[in-house]
């Protein structure tokens, strides 16, 4: 029996199929995003320590 291993692209693409190209964009742009958010959070946190 063969193992099967599914590559980020391919899980995306089934997810899509199951999902909804709608509400698979909304999750990964939800996920990027949030890194971006916790950063521009960081750096607000520090100016309002150096003021």
């Amino acid at each position: 029996m063969e193992t099967i291993t599914n590559t980020p692209i391919e899980t995306f693409i089934k997810a899509i199929g199951n999902f909804g190209f709608p509400l698979v964009l909304a999750v990964y742009l939800l996920l990027r995003f949030e890194k971006k958010i916790e950063s521009l959070t960081e750096a607000i946190n520090q100016l309002q320590q150096v003021t």
